[in-house]
């Protein structure tokens, strides 16, 4: 295997990888709480990942890719009551809506996208687990893990729990035995979501989910866990500590986090308004637009988004896109440079996924490449557009996908209502079309045949 060197923000440097299987990643992203549409802030998470992932499976990985839903929290609950609508409804409308956006920037869909309320069951038993191991105790139907019995509590964020409890509000909840110590189960309030459990009816806390759901599809140990790098603390910073109390085991080996998407050098925030959604950026761009103005950039520094990057990358995708074309119509089969940059794109790649750094040696590559009559360099483009996926796609591809999508969310519908004549129909219609779909807890998947 190629070597190659993650920054891990737990140790804080660059580290060589070193997998928990050999050949074989395990990788758990935290995806969006669907309480609204997808903005630029979960773009950039998804494709830095996926870009991730896609190396990773260049260079010989088979790479096992976990992406949750978080489909129960206060958030959702009263965006809910907000709209008088229900809570899991308004959840799932929205996690259809973000997998249709994800689509649209040709991020490819996780290998398993597991939602919190359908695995209920593996997050009591965690709970159980860390109160058995005296973690985690219950407070009128409330159960908290405590803090203080987690000695290295602050290793990712590396912040010191006495300084954590100087700095806390003074109108905590007089409930916990600290004020760090975070919510594990939530009892019941009226008229939300609740399951029956141990403590009596309630809901999972946030940070409870990512660790039963991580460990039940990938292991104790994962190879690669993130997300954007808000969630290092207290969302990571408490999956470590629930999770290695619970198994005494390395909960992650390398921690990776995205940088903030900021806006005129400010966080993107809905009570500020400005934030982008990508179904209105889509609107103006394509998607490949997008991709490449996260590609020019490191994925560990703040992006500070505006118009002048959106506009930069279209006449750079143009260029890519025409360029492409015209090596295409003269491609040949020979290629004396292709060998050479494809070394230096991977090694770019290979150093932190450097992205930007290896944007600088593609488009190198196709400035010398026209240059040269009967490159083969469109051959290679195609062959390394499995990392980047920039180039244009077949005529119809896209459009194919959102109509399988739509086709799918109306049979849903019809089985809801329990019309299950044309919900057959569709699913019959489908696979004359050579498509498989499979109905699973984590919802209906569907593939060529």
């Amino acid at each position: 295997m190629r070597e190659i060197l993650i920054y891990d923000t737990l140790s804080g440097e660059k580290r060589e990888f070193k997998t928990v299987h050999e050949g074989r990643v395990g990788m758990y992203v935290c995806g969006p709480t669907t309480y609204d549409y997808a903005h630029i802030g979960h773009a950039r998470v998804a494709i830095m990942f996926d870009v991730f992932r896609r190396f990773l499976e260049y260079v010989d990985y088979d790479v096992v890719m976990i992406s949750n839903i978080t489909d129960i929290d206060d958030k959702i609950i009263n965006k809910a009551k907000e709209r008088g609508e229900d809570p899991i409804e308004i959840a799932h409308y929205f996690a259809r809506e973000y997998l249709k956006d994800m689509d649209k920037l040709r991020v490819r869909r996780a290998n398993i996208i597991p939602k919190a309320t359908r695995h209920i069951d593996e997050i009591i038993d965690l709970v159980k687990k860390l109160e058995e191991r005296g973690y985690a105790y219950e407070v009128d139907g409330d159960v908290y893990f405590s803090v203080e019995k987690f000695k290295d509590y602050g290793k990712l964020s590396h912040r010191k729990l006495e300084d954590m409890i100087a700095g806390a509000r003074i109108d905590v909840n007089e409930k916990k035995k600290n004020p760090m110590d975070f919510a594990l189960w939530k009892a019941a309030k009226p008229d939300e979501p609740s399951w029956p459990s141990p403590w009596g009816l309630g809901r999972p806390g946030w940070h409870i989910e990512c660790s039963a759901m991580s460990m039940r599809y990938i292991g104790e140990t994962l190879d690669i866990h993130g997300g954007g790098s808000d969630l290092i603390f207290p969302h990571h910073e408490n999956e470590i500590a629930q999770s290695e109390a619970a198994t005494g085991k390395p909960f992650v080996n390398y921690w990776v986090h995205v940088g903030l998407v900021r806006f005129e050098q400010e966080k993107m925030s809905k009570s500020i308004g400005n934030v982008f959604l990508i179904r209105d950026l889509l609107k103006k761009y394509k998607p490949e637009v997008i991709r490449l103005m996260f590609l020019n950039s490191h994925y560990r520094k703040p992006f500070d988004f505006s118009e002048k990057n959106l506009e930069d990358s279209r006449v750079l995708l143009e260029k890519i896109w025409s360029s492409y074309a015209h090596l295409k119509s003269r491609d040949k089969e020979d290629c004396e440079i292709c060998d050479e940059y494809e070394e230096k794109i991977l090694s770019a790649l290979a150093d932190d996924f450097n992205t930007r750094e290896a944007m600088k040696h593609y488009i190198e590559f196709i400035s010398i490449a026209r240059e040269k009559e009967g490159s083969g360099a469109a051959k290679f483009l195609e062959k390394i557009d499995a990392i980047f996926e920039i180039l244009p796609r077949e005529k119809g591809m896209g459009m194919e996908r959102e109509l399988i999508e739509l086709l799918l969310d109306i049979r849903n519908r019809m089985r809801k209502e329990k019309n299950y004549e044309i919900a057959d129909m569709i699913r019959d219609s489908l696979a004359e079309m050579g498509i498989k779909i499979e109905d699973t807890k984590e919802g209906t998947k569907w593939f060529r045949v």
